[in-house]
Parts: C-alpha cells; structure tokens; sequence
C-alpha cells in the first residue's frame, strides 16, 4: 500500500510501513547517519538522523521512524541541524584528538561529518584518553576504545551476520562501553578474528593490527579481486601501496559475500610477498636433460621453466604413463576449494582425456 508524504516541501509516494531513512535514500535526499547501516538492524542511538516531523514534540530517528500517510518532515531545519551540532560536539569532547596520526583518517565518518556540519572540539575541553589502546591481544583485530562512539555496528555485525556475538554493552553513563564477553579479550569471548566487527567500524576504535601505521585511506589504491582461498568466490579488495598489498578491505558490492570475510580471505594475504613463494613453475632437471633421473649431483635440482615448458612436459608424462601401462594407472585428486566448474572439468579431463575413473575428491572423506 502507497501512502503520500511530504519530505523538504517535495510530496513523494511511499510504501507503508517503510522508514523516513529509507524513503529519502530513495528519491535523492540526504540525511546523514552514524549508526545505521543497511545491512544491520536500525538502533537509533546516535541521533544524527533525526529530522523534524511536524505536530511531533521530539526529533525522530529516520532510521527508526516509520512514514505515515500525510506526514510532514524536514531533513535540515535549523533545529535539526542545530541537534546534529550538539551530538557531534558530544562526540568529539569524548574522543581524542589525533586525527593527524590515526589510521581512519580520511575515511571516518565521524571526521567526515564533523567537517560537513563545521563542528570543531567544544570549547569547554574534552574528556582524553580513558583507556589503554590495542590492549586487546588479538592478533588481527587492534581495539582503541577511547575512539568508539557506541555506535553499536561492531555489535550487531557480530551477531547478526558473523553470528558470534562477541561484543556487548557494559556499564552505565560516562562510562558504557563496548566490551568482549564478560569484560574479558576477545579470544577468549570466542572471536573467530574474521575482521567483521572493523569493517563496520564507522572510526578508528577497530582497525587492522597487521596494517597498522602503513597507509591510510587516500594512500593506497583498492584492487577488486576473488578471494583464492576457497570456491565459494568472495570479492575482497586489495589496498596497495608501493606495489605491496597493506590489507584487505571488504566491497559491500560484492555479489556472493556482501561486507562478510572469513579471517583467511581478510587476513591471509601476506604470502602473496612471502619470499618462499614461488612465482614460476619449476620442474626436476632431469626431466628437461632426457637423461634417467639420479638424486645424486646436480640431475635432481629444481629448475625454472615458463608455464608452456612445464605443462608440456605434465602432459607427456601423463600420456607416456597412460600408454604403457594404461588410464587406470593414472589417479587424479581434485579439491573442494576448486569452483564447482573447475572440479567439472577435472572430472572430464580424468574420464575423457585421460581414460580413468580414478578421481576423488576430499570433501568425500
């Protein structure tokens, strides 16, 4: 059912039961927001959404606020935009003042909005530095609770779509905070480390400890790639600098996994600049010289080829075995962390090329 509303002096048809958020996302009208996230259940609690909503005595949260038929609502009045001031200045009197050395810089959305609505650190000072940063010693995750605005996301990411439930609320006033568990790591509040909660983190208060201090937001350059780990096919992208992946970010674009990374694909990138990976295809020295193989001497060595050289020489092998003593000599393992059309042709290569029924699969065991 379709109701009329009003947003801005702009009537606009909307579907009931949907929030005022929502409905003007829909028809180009910003409202600014801290808390919300589309992919997470709407809390209301940081107050930047609010907007007007004429014969309503309070402003109302649009991300909470449902649209009724006839309803009259203004996005940046003077006291909405006068309550939006207030709350920042809140914010930042309990936040610190290192913007020039935080890694969220340029890509805080506090540090963003604050600079929208021209709102500077109150000049009846600021609370500080309450509590001791990356005390947490997960190896992934660096937690710096003095930047957290209890913007609740890291929470509800955790629970709603990593489903752990690591982070809660704890303590009253001044000094709520977020906290893991009962108050205690977060390995021990059974953390699986797969970033989640630092993907939505709006601030600096979660951040990458492998990447700490090594580029900030307008440093790096994000390459869209497929995550090599598994085939289920999650997009990640790659954050490089100076020709060195510095960490992985999540792109809440990406068809097959949204925003969520397991912690291999978020963090499991170092290998790619290990200085044991091998970068080219490498075959015995033998093989390439004709003469019997020896593992005494220089015949036994690794040697470098191009990848035509190697698999070449995979598929004379294979046919010289297949001759013989024939296809069912030959055994071929495939993997679950293959595409299922990878697998698919492995399965045609075993039975059709090669002649064999002996093919397995390690998810069978």
């Amino acid at each position: 059912m379709t109701i009329k509303i009003t947003i801005d002096g702009k009537e606009i048809e909307a579907q009931e039961n949907s929030t005022v958020l929502s409905v003007a996302r829909e028809h180009g009208i910003h409202v600014p927001t801290l808390c919300y996230h589309k992919d997470l259940t709407p809390s209301g609690n940081c107050r930047i959404c609010v907007v007007e909503v004429k014969n309503s005595r309070f402003l109302q949260a649009a991300c909470t606020t449902s649209v009724a038929d006839g309803m009259l609502i203004e996005t940046h009045s003077e006291r909405v935009v006068r309550s939006r001031k207030m709350t920042l200045e809140l914010m930042l009197a309990n936040h610190p003042q290192d913007c020039l050395v935080c890694d969220a810089s340029g890509s805080c959305e506090l540090q963003d909005l604050s600079y929208d609505y021209h709102v500077e650190v109150p000049a009846w000072g600021t609370r500080g530095t309450r509590y001791q940063a990356d005390s947490d010693p997960n190896p992934f995750v660096r937690v710096d609770f003095n930047k957290c605005i209890l913007c609740r996301r890291c929470m509800l990411a955790c629970a709603e779509i990593q489903v752990r439930n690591v982070w809660g609320i704890a303590y009253r006033g001044f000094d709520e905070r977020i906290i893991a568990g009962a108050d205690t790591t977060m390995l021990e509040a059974r953390c699986e480390s797969c970033g989640q909660c630092v993907a939505y983190c709006p601030t600096g208060a979660l951040t990458d400890k492998m990447s700490y201090g090594q580029g900030r937001a307008h440093q790096v350059q994000k390459v869209t790639t497929t995550c090599t780990y598994c085939g289920v096919g999650c997009q990640l992208d790659l954050n490089v600098k100076d020709g060195k992946i510095l960490h992985v970010t999540s792109n809440p674009n990406a068809p097959v996994n949204g925003m969520a990374l397991c912690v291999k694909g978020r963090y499991g990138y170092d290998f790619v600049h290990h200085p044991d990976r091998l970068t080219r295809p490498q075959v015995r020295k033998y093989l390439l010289d004709g003469k019997p193989k020896s593992r005494e001497g220089k015949n036994w060595d690794w040697v470098e080829v191009d990848w035509d050289t190697a698999l070449n020489l995979a598929a004379r092998k294979l046919v010289e075995t297949r001759n013989a003593s024939g296809g069912g000599s030959i055994g071929v393992l495939t993997s679950a962390k293959c595409l299922n059309e990878e697998n698919y042709l492995m399965n045609k290569l075993a039975r059709q090329v090669i002649g064999t029924n002996n093919i397995d699969h390690c998810a069978r065991l």
